[in-house]
């Protein structure tokens, strides 16, 4: 069982009755143990006593680390200062769980005898009553270390060390697999990380692979490492205590991510279903070579369980490609598309053309959620004339989806060359009843437009990432000026962080009835979660 471990900052004496706050808020909220970062209370007057009343006056079990400059710390203390300081904590009456030592400090003579007395016998140890534990740490918070194998081998093989700890800032999702297979290989308890953005899986995933534990700040804002979650996010949001070796993984894979609401959605529902898997933001830049090989590399981990994902900007046109290059299947509708949101992995699949499955619920979503709204304005979506901005894979969704189903779309988008080839992609396909798909690209002149309503726009509707709360401009809109919109005109928007974009706010001041990107989330997820349950 992997613990969560809370570590809290102190920096001066009188700052010690809140820090013990914090770690008493921290137990309750799951913590196991606290890490008192004691880098500028080491520089105090009386730092022995009050590190040692932070360690006797915690809740819950204590780390104790005063963490070099060199290694991402403050301490101000001379080193041979900074490391007689700890082997005093680690060997004092009611000494600490443990004291973490960066192990480049323990290569020299000075500091293996401070430690090695430190972690001896003590003659006047009362019951209960033993020495710090070494944690020996490396962290590197530029990237990879080049010697990270060396590093491990290294730490292994100290008898000094009792807790292995490497960290390091993650280069891409793919860093937290090593993660993984050096805990595989541990020979003694072991703390893998990666820090930064790509490396939320190895902290979620730590139970998974028999991590030590995993640190989360006790408050959004107060994390001690780039990438740093939440205890509450850790607990509520990935139910980290649930997370055990047979855990299925599933993600929402894109660029940027972290404003997606895809991971509250589906780890609530396999709470609900008493469902054994998690779900994680899986941040992939837009370029094919990068969601290939990382992908690639999910998908193809013996141990890692991955069973699916979420696909969105700018990557489902990518997961089309990827399934059909691997030879898995992809549905007739999504490969028509040419663009797909949705990836499941068949547990029990021995090739990619039994395991790999790709669809896209973005298209049922779009079609339903849209004719409910035009319904309200007693108009049908077969025969209704609505204008689609963007030409990416949410934009193919959406204008494939309405104009299968009988509407007439106009496709808009900043480069006239990607409109009129999304166009020619999804246009003039065989209906039922000999009627064929209309979808054609637009241009300004369909703005200027002041003849009747067959002339006009029954609908708007928003594929590009502009107005997303993380994205490329936030404040952005592509409503034209002189678009005509009136009561009778349905806008919708498929961003769904903020829910009420630009774009919306636009068009409620115009007086056209508005459908946020909330409707067409949920209704996708839905579609998704049912896959991903789905009993193979």
């Amino acid at each position: 069982m992997s613990l969560a471990c809370v570590p809290i900052a102190v920096n001066a004496v009188e700052e010690i009755p809140l820090a013990l706050e914090r770690a008493r808020r921290a137990q309750v909220l799951g913590a196991r143990l606290v890490e008192w970062r004691c880098d500028g209370l080491a520089s105090c007057d009386g730092a022995f006593d009050a590190v040692m009343r932070l360690v006797r006056e915690a809740p819950i079990p204590a780390i104790v680390t005063v963490r070099s400059e060199d290694e991402g710390g403050s301490c101000a203390l001379a080193e041979n200062e900074r490391l007689a300081l700890l082997a005093r904590v680690a060997r004092g009456p009611g000494a600490p769980r443990m004291v973490d030592v960066e192990h480049a400090s323990l290569s020299s003579d000075l500091a293996r005898s401070l430690m090695l007395a430190a972690a001896g016998p003590r003659d006047d140890a009362g019951e209960g009553d033993q020495p710090a534990r070494i944690v020996g740490s490396t962290h590197d918070f530029d990237g990879r270390p080049a010697d990270l194998t060396q590093r491990f081998e290294a730490l292994q093989h100290d008898p000094l060390v009792s807790v292995a700890k490497l960290a390091w800032m993650a280069r891409s999702v793919r860093d937290n697999l090593e993660a993984f297979e050096l805990l595989g290989m541990r020979s003694k308890p072991t703390i893998a990380l990666c820090m930064g953005e790509f490396g939320l899986m190895s902290r979620v995933l730590a139970p998974k692979f028999g991590g030590f534990l995993t640190f989360a700040s006790d408050a959004e804002g107060t994390g001690t490492a780039p990438g740093q979650l939440s205890i509450r996010e850790l607990r509520d949001l990935y139910r980290f205590g649930a997370v055990g070796p047979a855990t299925r993984v599933f993600g929402v894979v894109g660029w940027p991510v972290a404003h997606s609401r895809s991971p509250a959605f589906h780890n609530a529902r396999f709470a609900e279903k008493a469902y054994d898997g998690v779900y994680l933001p899986i941040p992939v830049p837009a370029a094919w070579e990068h969601f290939k090989a990382t992908l690639g590399a999910l998908v193809d981990h013996e141990k890692l369980d991955f069973a699916g994902a979420s696909v969105t900007i700018p990557h489902k046109e990518h997961l089309v490609r990827f399934v059909a290059e691997r030879g898995g299947t992809v549905d007739a509708d999504a490969a028509w598309l040419g663009a797909a949101n949705t990836l499941v992995v068949h547990p029990h699949g021995t090739a990619d053309a039994q395991r790999l499955y790709a669809t896209n619920t973005d298209m049922p979503a779009a079609v339903e959620v849209l004719s409910a709204a035009l319904a309200t304005r007693g108009v049908a979506l077969a025969g209704a004339r609505v204008a689609v901005f963007g030409a990416g894979g949410v934009a193919r969704a959406v204008a494939g989806g309405l104009a299968l189903a009988g509407a007439t779309v106009v496709v808009f988008n900043r480069s006239r060359e990607r409109a009129e080839a999304l166009a020619a992609a999804l246009g003039g396909r065989a209906r039922e009843g000999g009627r064929t798909t209309r979808v054609i690209a637009g241009n300004d002149d369909h703005f200027r437009c002041n003849a009747p309503r067959c002339e006009c726009f029954h609908a708007l509707v928003n594929c590009t990432p502009l107005g997303m709360e993380g994205g490329p401009d936030p404040k952005g809109s592509p409503m034209p000026d002189d678009a005509f919109l009136d009561d009778a005109t349905v806008v919708m928007d498929t961003v769904y962080a903020p829910k009420e974009t630009p774009f919306l706010r636009e068009a409620r001041a115009r007086g056209a009835v508005c459908v946020d990107g909330e409707a067409m989330f949920l209704r996708q997820a839905e579609l998704q979660s049912e896959l991903f349950l789905r009993r193979w």
